[in-house]
């Protein structure tokens, strides 16, 4: 990870009050050199948390916004070099029963960041995406792709006059609001049986600290239009039971609506532009790729599908309960 890029420079976060925004605002005070930091959110209450849990840190200015008010978010950018773009709904159920709600927030407000981040001439952004962007089965994965898709475009605007984006995709984060260790915990210290969705279920994991470096090394790397994806373990959710709560009894309640028995985050189509990196798989766009921007190296075979089930790193029970404490 290299702080040099961003010495000096200021850093706008969308939807920094949760749990992988907390934990750049914390890596980047203490690592990169930042002059100042926007914590851009729409919820007062967690804003006035996370700034008491800062002290009060005199390089963090907090905004209140959403990113589907594009005016607001132009304001907010005014002076930005960098953009993390986070903020997203997130919920797989209940993006099923509020469609609208999803395409406003994840698209077009996706959308609306790219339109402030070119006008206000905002060096890099990176956006965030999701494993359930790869082959979607459900609203939630499929309005990540059409942001995926805004971003990776938005380099070949004409009205673009330099800022370059590129977006990231990575699988469930360990210790974040939404994984399901709270659960079991909670469950756990009540004696209680564990849910378990499916006992061939598998998934990406990736911790918070592993996902900002990715994130801030993600900026160094990028030229314009990739595709980030990391190359992480998988796990068996028994496994994550296991680890979280040994000996703990589990029952099966059964997959939701359009949730999947695997994880995926390169389908065999994508991977016939993709290329490995390092600790990284590039996708690189299906426009405005020239010859001269291909890698060398790293094709991936004919054929190649990076999926949970099928990958070659692997956490165990022990590994997980080794990462957690």
């Amino acid at each position: 990870m290299s702080a040099s890029e961003f010495t000096d420079s200021t850093v706008l976060i969308t939807g920094a009050t949760g749990s992988l925004g907390k934990k750049f605002i914390e890596r980047a005070l203490n690592e990169l050199g930042l002059s100042s930091i926007v914590v851009y959110s729409r919820d007062e209450l967690k804003q006035s948390e996370l700034r008491e849990h800062f002290g009060r840190d005199p390089r963090l200015r907090w905004v209140i916004g959403d990113i589907r008010d594009r005016d607001r978010l132009l304001k907010a950018m005014h002076g930005v070099d960098f953009v993390v773009h986070a903020a997203a709904l997130k919920q797989v159920d209940t993006a099923e029963m509020n469609a609208y709600e999803y395409i406003h927030t994840n698209v077009i407000g996706s959308q609306n960041v790219i339109d402030a981040a070119v006008a206000a001439g905002v060096r890099k952004v990176v956006a965030l995406s999701t494993d359930k962007a790869s082959s979607p089965v459900n609203l939630y994965g499929a309005s990540k792709l059409c942001a995926d898709k805004l971003f990776t475009s938005a380099n070949l605007d004409p009205r673009n006059c330099g800022t370059r984006l590129c977006v990231v995709r990575y699988g469930n984060v360990l210790g974040s609001r939404g994984s399901a260790v709270p659960l079991f915990r909670r469950l756990a210290a009540k004696g209680k049986s564990l849910p378990i969705t499916d006992k061939r279920m598998t998934r990406f994991w990736i911790t918070l600290d592993q996902a900002v470096d990715f994130i801030i090394d993600s900026f160094t790397l990028m030229k314009g239009s990739e595709l980030f994806v990391p190359r992480i373990p998988s796990m068996r959710v028994l496994d994550l039971a296991e680890a979280v709560a040994p000996g703990a009894l589990t029952h099966e309640v059964g997959m939701r609506p359009g949730e999947k028995l695997h994880e995926e985050m390169i389908s065999t189509a994508d991977a016939a532009r993709t290329y490995q990196h390092g600790d990284r798989y590039i996708v690189l766009p299906q426009r405005g790729v020239t010859d001269e921007d291909l890698p060398t190296s790293g094709r991936l075979p004919d054929g190649f599908c990076y999926r949970s089930d099928t990958n070659n790193q692997w956490l165990s029970a022990e590994d997980i309960r080794n990462i957690l404490t």
